[in-house]
Formats: C-alpha cells, structure tokens, sequence
C-alpha cells in the first residue's frame, strides 16, 4: 500500500515544498503555501516493449484532414472575432475575470445564441433554480440547454458521454474536483488534473469546452501558470465596476491571433455588442476643451478611435504626482520628460494626470503624440481643434516615428467626420492622399507638432 504524506504546493505558482513557508521561494508571493495529501507510491519500470500501436494514432501530416470548416458559430460577432472566427471542434477555452464582470452571462448568452445545439452547462457555484432564475431575469430563451450543478468530475464525464453534447461550459474550474486525489478543489493538483480531464473529453469527443476561471487580486488567472499552457484559448474579461463596458481580449488563441479584443456593453438584459466602439468612447467628450486629443489605437484589426484627456495643475506637495488612467505610467514620465527637454515646458512643479476616457487601456506608442500634446494643451490651457486627430510614436530625442497600419487609422478617422489628421512624417510615402477628404499632414518633430495644433 502506498505512503501517503502531505507537501506544501504554492497556488500562484505551483511550487512544491516538503516544509512551509511565509513566502514562496519561487514567486515571492506570501501567504501561498498551502498544504497538499499526497500519495508517494512509485510504479515499477517494466521495461515492456511489445505495447501494440494502432495504425490510425499516427499519420503524414498531408493526409490529415484541416478543421477549418468545423468552426461553431457562436451567434455573438464580437466573440467570434476574438475566437478567429468561432468556435473549432474540441477546443478548450479558458475565460478570467472579475467577480461579477459578466463571465456566468456570456455564457449564458452564447447558449442562447447557438442555435441547434445541444449544450451542457456544469455549475459548481449555482443552484440550477439559479440559473434559471437569472436566465429569466434576463429574459433569455434557452433551448437544448442542461443544467448541471455538481462538483464531481467523474459525475461530470459520465453526464457528458451519456447525453454526448455539442458544447460543455464549466463553470467555475475552482470548484470542480477529481475524488481520486485527496486534496481539496482549488487548489493546485486539483486545477492541473481537472483541467486535463476536461481536455481529454474535449479532444475525445470533439466537443468544445469553455472554463470559467477565478483571477487573483493581481488581475491574473488564479491558478498555476501550467493552467493556461495546457488550453487552446485563454480569454480575459475586463472591465472597470463604474463603467458599463466589457472588453473581451485574447491572451493565447492556437486558432488564430491574439491581438484582437470584443467590446460589450453590460445592460439590464444582458451584454450588448459594441459595433462602433470609436463612436461610443468618444460620444462624451469635450468639444474645445484644453488637455483632450483624439487619437486612434489600433486593437488587433480594429482602429479605435479614443480621447485622451490630460490635466496639469500645480502641486501641493513637495514631490510632483505622476498619475495616469488606462495609459503606461512608466511611458508618461519618459514623455513628460521629452516635452521638458524639447518643448522647454518645466513640469517639477506640477501634478500630471492622464486619462483614457471610457475605461479602455491601451498599451500601444501609436497615441504617445497625443499625450504628449493633451499635457502641453493642459499645461498652457490652449484647446487643440476638436475636429483633429493625433498620431505617432515618440522618440527620447524628441521625433515623431511612423506607426503601422496608417491607413485603417486614417480611414476610423475620416469615417466619424475628423477634418484634420496629424501623422508622422515617415507614413507620408507610401500613402495616397487624394483618397482622402481630411487634411493629413506629417511632422517630424514634436515642435512641428505643436506649430501645427496650438
């Protein structure tokens, strides 16, 4: 009979340790060690080399056969998007995010939207009265949909190859369990072997599954890192708790790119495709006011188009306050300090807040001219013209380098009414300017920049 012992497993890592600790020896993270029951026993090397292989389980690349027609089309466009196009035969999904952010209702809606298939809803945090309840609540037809509210795995699978359905949701992997390991769900070895159970009945069958997973209070997927190596797709749900907007982005998608984001608006009957984004995020915005620039960020194949506001005020303190909503904070002080060099602007004395209006972040140079022409319009309370848009990258020696994707950003642009549009001067070449009905001027410089504006 097998030993059984316990060991202490770090459930942000999955660092193992016979002994505890305060702090994680691999992530530094306290208070992550918990202990684990264990069984040590080892199995013998048999050396057996007569194990029998089946023709069919290998096979020449050429003469297998592509899935690019089993996509499932999940009737919602801003999840198709992120998914590369829908949803492919046996795939694993993985889903973050907030408490209360909206996952339990994306699925929920894409349920509703898929039509005449057969769909498995495991719960292991609600009551099937629940789900109903919220399904009613808001007003959604569900078909073809079982409920199943259990924890157990084994139960899990048996369920799933007696009614054989055509899409299973989880939800949530933290509170699923495998009895055959003595540890308790959620925690490590539970997360890393019921995941691989889910896979193995994904890939079996061809049945796609979606994971609903709890995040930490870093915004990450709790759970080992290995969690989301093993799946196909690894989506996160943010959204800010005052703002009305969910964004959908893509971290890891083995069928296709992860640079593309869906944009949901969260209402009373459940979550609302945003088509129009550029539209939405900048239907509020100030017109003739000093400190907002429009700019267009690029999300995957999409251009959005979005008002970057600034504020400078003088400090109160002895040490300047750098703070900035939705945009790198490490980038803002390179820029503000740029615009000392090269505009002769002295900010030691002033409080700079930067805001991305909307609740939407953006980690991406293309709108740096932006920001730093919305702290410059602040800074001298001179509005730039409402109907220009800035783009550019900015250089530590004070030039404009070119961005990609000019032309789609231009385009955003020109569609939503914006006369005048600010490029770097490199993206002059190889752009057709007669096509377009804005006036499009290059800089090469942040001086010729703020000639151009203010």
């Amino acid at each position: 009979m097998a030993k059984v012992k316990t060991k202490y497993v770090c459930q942000n890592c999955g660092y193992s340790s016979l002994r505890w600790s305060g702090k994680c020896p691999d992530c530094d993270t306290w208070s992550s060690m918990t202990e684990e029951i264990i069984s040590t026993g080892k199995k013998k090397f048999s050396g057996n080399s007569s194990i029998k292989v089946n023709d069919g389980t290998y096979n020449l690349i050429s003469e297998i056969s592509s899935v690019n027609d089993s996509r499932i089309k999940t009737g919602i466009s801003e999840l198709d998007r992120v998914l590369g196009g829908g949803i492919v035969a046996g795939s694993v999904i993985l889903i973050g995010g907030d408490p209360g952010i909206g996952k339990s209702t994306l699925m929920l809606q894409l349920a509703e939207k898929v039509k005449d298939k057969k769909i498995l809803y495991v719960s292991g945090e609600e009551s099937a009265s629940q789900i109903k309840l919220r399904a009613e609540r808001l007003n959604f037809h569900l078909k073809n949909f079982y409920v199943l509210s259990e924890t157990s795995l084994d139960i899990i699978q048996a369920v799933a190859e007696r009614e054989n359905p055509d899409l299973i949701v989880v939800d949530s992997i933290q509170t699923v369990y495998r009895p055959e390991i003595e540890s308790a769900a959620g925690t490590v070895s539970q997360l890393r072997e019921s995941t691989a159970l889910l896979m193995f009945i994904a890939k079996k069958s061809s049945i796609p599954v979606f994971i609903v997973g709890h995040i930490t209070k870093e915004g990450m997927i709790a759970g080992p890192k290995v969690l989301e190596h093993m799946v196909d797709v690894v989506l996160q749900f943010e959204g800010e708790r005052t703002h009305s907007y969910r964004i959908l982005r893509g971290i890891k998608n083995r069928f296709g790119s992860t640079n593309e984001i869906g944009i949901f608006e969260m209402t009373e009957e459940g979550l609302k495709e945003v088509l129009n984004p550029s539209e939405v995020f900048l239907s509020q915005r100030n017109y003739g006011s000093s400190g907002c620039v429009i700019s267009a960020s690029l999300e995957g194949t999409r251009p959005v188009l979005i008002e970057v506001q600034a504020l400078v005020s003088s400090t109160s303190y002895g040490f300047p306050q750098r703070t900035s909503m939705g945009f790198d904070y490490k980038k803002l002080n390179i820029i503000i300090a740029v615009i000392e060099k090269k505009l002769g602007l002295f900010l030691d004395k002033n409080d700079v807040f930067i805001n991305i209006a909307g609740g939407i972040k953006i980690d991406e140079p293309a709108i740096d001219l932006a920001v730093a022409m919305s702290i410059y319009s602040s800074y001298r309370d001179i509005p730039v013209d409402s109907d220009t848009v800035i783009l550019g990258e900015l250089g530590l020696s004070g030039e404009v380098r070119t961005i990609s994707y000019i032309d789609k950003r231009i385009t955003e642009a020109a569609k939503l009414g914006f006369k005048k549009i600010i490029i770097p001067k490199g993206n002059l070449k190889n752009l057709n300017l007669d096509k377009y009905k804005s006036e499009i001027t290059g800089v090469e410089k942040i001086k010729d920049a703020v000639e151009k504006l203010i």
